[in-house]
């Protein structure tokens, strides 16, 4: 991170701003889209959309990549109390809660929405799939909705924040959503399946075809139809998230619209690629992704 960014959040300190440039390595190594789009960003919005990302990437690693020997459940209780110190004005040696400390008292953001993260987080200790839409919505509230909620007091609104909330939620769970087909086969290889088993089994598709898919590396015609409408019910959630760009303040909606367009795109590879993501993960070219960056970035200029 530059020392340009750090100045231009107002932020000082050694420690602090070591902190904030280890949530931005984070998001440089494990959010290549989200990072590029923060490019975009205001240079004093950049430090805290780092930070956030820091913490969520953090505490998912707890779930999905715990180190050897490691409870999951102990890991989060832990950060769970961490959290607390957090809300309650205490300083952190860790860096990246260091860095949310300060984002959090910067931008008066609701504890409810980290609560909430964390609540999905042990629910994907426990829980392996859900049948419908609506049993998984209280899943991606917390996993993704309240991640666009986070960042929308960050980005600044030109509405009260309540008009813009709901497409601010709206993005986040398109964003996820769009992850739940493209790591079809590696949520399999934890034991999850988030695309729900209704609308799966409406296509003839239960867990022990996706499981064979993902053994063969053959498809199916049955799971070809079921992810295609999957694809198509994600676009009618990006297209809620769109109608809330123009809420946001001007100098934002570059950022906003970029990792919109590149994340939709995973969805256009998902079709390209004739919905065979059992086996391997798409992703959109580092081509495509540099275009749409540098004609938003062209675009901001002018």
């Amino acid at each position: 991170m530059s020392s340009a960014e750090l100045d231009a959040a107002g932020i000082s300190g050694a420690a602090l701003r070591a902190a904030y440039v280890r949530c931005r390595r984070i998001n440089a190594h494990h959010g290549r889209t989200f990072f590029l789009a923060t490019r975009l960003l205001p240079r004093h919005a950049r430090p805290a959309a780092h930070a956030l990302y820091g913490f969520a990437r953090c505490a998912d690693e707890l779930v999905d990549n715990p180190e050897p020997g490691a409870d999951p459940v102990v890991a989060l209780d832990k950060l769970a109390g961490h959290l607390d110190g957090v809300f309650d004005g205490h300083d952190s040696e860790d860096p990246v809660l260091a860095a949310l400390a300060d984002t959090v008292r910067r931008y008066a953001l609701d504890r409810e929405l980290f609560d909430a993260f964390l609540h999905s987080m042990r629910m994907d200790l426990d829980v392996t799939e859900y049948a419908t839409y609506a049993d998984l919505a209280e899943y991606i509230h917390g996993s993704a909705a309240v991640i666009g909620l986070q960042m929308m007091p960050v980005l600044g609104t030109v509405v009260p924040r309540a008009e813009a909330a709901p497409s601010a939620a709206a993005l986040g769970e398109a964003f996820q959503l769009t992850n739940f087909l493209r790591d079809v086969g590696e949520d399999l290889d934890r034991g999850r399946v988030y695309l729900p088993t209704t609308e799966l089994e409406a296509f003839g598709v239960d867990r022990e075809l996706l499981l064979w898919a993902r053994s063969t590396g053959r498809s199916d015609a049955r799971i070809e139809r079921a992810l295609a409408y999957a694809v198509a019910r994600t676009r009618a959630v990006y297209r809620r998230a769109e109608a809330g760009i123009p809420l946001l303040r001007k100098e934002s909606r570059p950022c906003i619209r970029t990792a919109l367009t590149l994340y939709e795109g995973i969805l256009d590879r998902i079709c390209w690629s004739n919905y065979r993501v059992l086996n391997r993960r798409v992703s959109v070219p580092l081509s495509r992704r540099l275009f749409v960056f540098s004609r938003a970035l062209a675009q901001r200029i002018a």
